[in-house]
């Protein structure tokens, strides 16, 4: 009988996790909410503690970055990114991924990548090389960057489930910053092997025949040679995707350029201001010694939390960009990395406070086995955070719902926290803005997604850089001192 009970509450929790994915949004943490209420009035479980040091960490993050984006910080990190990756054209494959990774992690947020994307595909594409390998190993890379990054959402909540382990967010930085870097080169190795050569490519050459594309000038010698004409396209000449300030437009016959991102006057202090913040957040958790200090309940003298650093620092941040450049702090509320942020509070909110229900609730029956199955072989983990992440696509939920369950069978946290970085299943299904913006803005084709949902460009780097990351990690794991 008790296993028939635990099994229909872990209907409620599976049923309100794919309800709130189908809904989308905040829904996935309303419905976190909903099937704890039917936990506790159903089913007559105690309330599982609520998330609010992640919850309000993440909050302050991405008060700080709408900040930072209100005032052109955003826009200047874009503006570098970019420069970076057009000039160097015939390492794109290997440059553009490493590129995404850094941005996001001194950004905190993977959405910077969206405005890359242009950039990315227009240098691969007029450079003659197959827009899909940069493409698609820059987007599953910048997902590295969340596990990485001491100011992302899933770090928040990942840090306040790591207090008491022995492991600060400088050990869990020493293992994921590295592991990832690693990561990065092993995609970027294999993707560059990856598909066709454009004039190879079947669909690229028939855009080219319908009119839809055109050869770029560093193929148009071959491919002329290939077809013994010297046109480049049948009918009148095609479209080129330029970008101007986040937007694509057309120009018809017009030579490919560089593509610029004009950066709001002050950009820059606001970009310096966020990342020095960042930096000190990294500094404090470095030393421990720079913390304020004072006794607990017990008298024990200890330096104050990582949680409460990283809310003070980063509110402050906020204020300091608003107050340096003038930012009515109305404008900060209407930037979409803060509507991005609630969302993704929420969600932490609902879908946390529901699996600590039902976790604390069922430690004997279900929970314990589950974590000697876990410690046995730590693999399942991996498995687990790959999956979860990818079905809500949400690796602060997953990160709350799965790491107490490791922690609680006795895992060692070194071995969590090189598995951790399995986040990167939230490009299993092709259910995130980035990924369709890369198949939409790559006019030749060979960035593309298929009738089967898990398989489609992003899949292969996906599953090179989750090996990758985790094996790295395990192995730099084993010297990183608790």
């Amino acid at each position: 009988m008790d296993y028939l009970i635990v099994g229909l509450q872990a209907c409620v929790v599976i049923g309100a996790i794919v309800m709130g994915v189908r809904t989308g949004g905040l829904g996935l943490g309303l419905w976190g909410v909903v099937g704890t209420v039917i936990l506790v009035f159903g089913f007559q479980l105690p309330p599982g503690s609520i998330p609010v040091d992640a919850f309000f960490i993440i909050i302050a993050v991405i008060t700080a970055s709408s900040a930072m984006q209100a005032a052109g910080g955003i826009d200047y990190l874009v503006s570098i990114a970019s420069k970076i990756i057009q000039a160097n054209p015939k390492r794109l494959t290997y440059v553009a991924p490493l590129v995404a990774f850094v941005f996001t992690v001194l950004s905190g947020t993977s959405n910077i990548f969206l405005a890359l994307i242009p950039v990315i595909y227009e240098t691969s594409y007029r450079n003659g090389q197959r827009p899909e390998r940069a493409l698609a190993a820059s987007t599953v890379t910048s997902g590295l960057g969340i596990t990485a990054s001491p100011v992302s959402a899933a770090m928040a909540a990942y840090i306040v489930l790591m207090e008491g382990t022995g492991y600060g967010l400088p050990q869990i930085l020493l293992i994921t910053i590295p592991a990832a870097i690693v990561a990065c080169i092993a995609t970027s190795f294999v993707q560059q092997r990856l598909g066709k050569s454009l004039l190879d490519d079947e669909e690229f050459l028939r855009r080219v025949e319908a009119g839809t594309v055109e050869v770029p000038a560093a193929l148009e010698a071959e491919y002329a040679a290939r077809t013994g004409s010297g046109r480049v396209a049948s009918g009148s000449t095609p479209p080129t995707v330029v970008a101007d300030k986040g937007r694509r437009a057309e120009s018809r016959g017009a030579k490919p350029v560089i593509i610029e991102h004009p950066v709001p006057k002050g950009g820059m202090t606001a970009a310096m201001i966020f990342v020095s913040g960042t930096m000190l957040i990294v500094l404090f958790g470095l030393f421990p010694g720079l913390r304020p200090a004072f006794p607990d309940e017990e008298g024990t003298v200890a330096a104050i939390g990582m949680t409460t650093i990283i809310e003070m620092v980063m509110f402050t941040v906020a204020l300091a960009i608003i107050l340096a450049r003038r930012v009515k702090p109305a404008r900060v509320v209407e930037q979409p990395l803060l509507r991005a942020g609630f969302t993704a509070a929420v969600a932490l909110f609902g879908i946390a406070w529901m699996a600590d229900t039902f976790i604390a609730a069922n430690q004997e029956t279900i929970i314990q086995p589950l974590g000697e199955l876990i410690k046995t072989n730590p693999v399942w983990l991996a498995v687990a955070l790959f999956i979860v992440c990818g079905l809500t696509t949400s690796q602060s939920a997953t990160t709350n719902t799965l790491i107490p369950i490791a922690l609680a069978a006795g895992l060692a946290p070194g071995v969590v926290t090189a598995l951790w970085p399995s986040l990167i299943g939230v490009w299993l299904f092709p259910a995130n803005g980035s990924q369709i913006a890369s198949v939409e803005t790559d006019l030749t084709g060979t960035t593309k997604l298929t009738q089967v949902p898990i398989w489609h460009s992003f899949t292969i780097p996906m599953l090179v850089s989750w090996v990758a990351v985790v094996i790295a990690g395990l192995l730099i794991q084993l010297v990183v001192p608790a």
